[in-house]
């Protein structure tokens, strides 16, 4: 008999055919966002759960589920939506798709600081609107990425590849990690021990760190300070490593030139401030928004379900 398994979201295609081949799966067709109840109810006779970033499993969650489920396969790199103390206090095994989403990701970052630094969004709105009029030496002069300082903050997979598709700009790379980075793979980007010490080193500041007590709220008033006057700040990591009050008041004052913001707390019910700031590029949450990147994901959790009902350790489990 096929272990049965509740699949949270719409999945790509690709994804679903396998699920259905090895697995008496449960999937969601129409793309429904379940609440925690809805999960729970449809957990009952379910192996395992393959969920996305948008359910909370919360250790309430958690200690609801019905005994049969053994494995929470999730179909994200970022596993904060789940209580992991609480998994591992119960016996779940949670798994998480890392590597895979490195270029996508990467290449998102780079789209976010061009467009912010560029003005693409106030550009865009006066080609559609047709406010565009003419050319003038001063029409919508932005900033220059080219030759300029990286800093990135967590220098994990996703920020070394940040850091090669820079170089590509002839930007000199700065990083904090929490720990330094072996040389072969620092490429020659500078390490600072502290985010303090690294912010006055950022032209432009990417953030890759994951979600954690410890980095929530990590880009703070105090931290934006400490940034040159007009720096560029960009977010593709999670919403919730960035003081919010904090980045708006800096776009309002100029003391940042422009944010590019791919995440958000509370996204999508994002504060209205960012619709409204013009020096502000916004995206979706699409990071790992490709056919490449999805396909890989799903198959990634898979291979994870693959090993846990084959006996084996999954290779990608955090808790």
């Amino acid at each position: 008999m096929k272990p049965r398994v509740l699949v949270t979201r719409k999945l790509p295609d690709a994804v679903e055919a396998r699920l259905r081949r090895d697995y008496e799966a449960i999937l969601n067709p129409t793309d429904t966002l379940y609440t925690s109840e809805e999960i729970i109810k449809k957990a009952v006779g379910m192996a395992a759960i393959l969920p996305c970033h948008t359910e909370k499993f919360t250790a309430e969650v958690i200690a609801r589920l019905p005994e049969c489920v053994k494995i929470i396969a999730n179909f994200s790199v970022g596993y904060d939506h789940v209580d992991v103390d609480a998994a591992k206090k119960r016996g779940l095994i949670v798994t998480n798709t890392p590597d895979v989403l490195s270029d996508a990701t990467a290449e998102l970052t780079m789209m976010l600081m061009l467009g912010a630094a560029r003005r693409a969004s106030e550009g865009e709105r006066l080609v559609r609107t047709r406010q565009w009029k003419d050319w003038s030496p001063s029409f919508m002069v932005g900033v220059q990425v080219t030759g300029k300082r990286l800093g990135i903050l967590g220098f994990g997979r996703v920020g070394q590849v940040v850091a090669e598709r820079a170089r590509g700009f002839d930007m000199e790379i700065h990083y904090h990690n929490r720990r330094r980075v072996a040389p072969e793979l620092e490429k020659g980007a500078i390490y600072h021990a502290t985010p303090e010490e690294l912010m006055v080193h950022c032209d432009f500041l990417a953030l890759h760190c994951v979600a954690s007590p410890e980095t929530n709220g990590l880009l703070n008033a105090e931290r934006i300070a400490l940034l040159p006057d007009g720096a560029v700040v960009v977010n593709a990591s999670r919403g919730s490593v960035i003081d919010e009050d904090a980045l708006i008041a800096a776009l309002r004052s100029g003391k940042l030139y422009a944010a590019g913001l791919d995440v958000f707390i509370n996204e999508p019910a994002i504060r209205p401030e960012f619709r409204e700031l013009t020096n502000v590029f916004l995206m979706p949450h699409i990071g790992s928004a490709t056919r490449e990147t999805r396909d890989g994901m799903g198959f990634r959790a898979l291979d994870n379900l693959d090993a846990f009902f084959a006996g084996k350790a999954p290779g990608d489990r955090v808790a």
